[in-house]
């Protein structure tokens, strides 16, 4: 079984969310990283860039496949790991960690509870 942290959120796409202080800090989870493979290139979106729930964020490609990111929140790009452009393999070895992807400034914290808590993304599994 991936490892699913208990305090984050997460979406059915596999993606997990810490939310701190109106930000939402995202990246893939565990089980995201382990199903695409060794992953070869991310494309970030770009700071400011205003977003909305669903929106394409990114791409990531991994020697297995090309997979697109969609924003699990709406609002504005505060922060882009640009460490993933030269390093994209830090999603696979930390993905809770290091590889996180963007920060999001958070417009409606409402969407948060459309979120999975870690019991429900457990679920997804079964």
């Amino acid at each position: 079984m991936s490892e699913i942290p208990d305090n984050l959120k997460y979406t059915e796409e596999h993606e997990w969310i810490k939310v701190s202080d109106g930000e939402a800090r995202y990246g893939i989870t565990d089980h995201a990283q382990d199903e695409l493979g060794d992953i070869v290139y991310v494309e970030l979106p770009e700071v400011g860039e205003e977003i909305s729930k669903g929106d394409m964020l990114g791409v990531i490609e991994s020697v297995k496949t090309v997979s697109d990111l969609y924003a699990p929140l709406s609002g504005t790009v505060k922060d882009v790991n640009v460490e993933l452009e030269v390093g994209p393999e830090m999603m696979n070895e930390d993905p809770y960690g290091d590889g996180w992807i963007v920060v999001i400034e958070i417009a409606d914290e409402d969407e948060l509870d459309e979120l999975l808590d870690p019991e429900e993304y457990e679920e997804t599994f079964e």
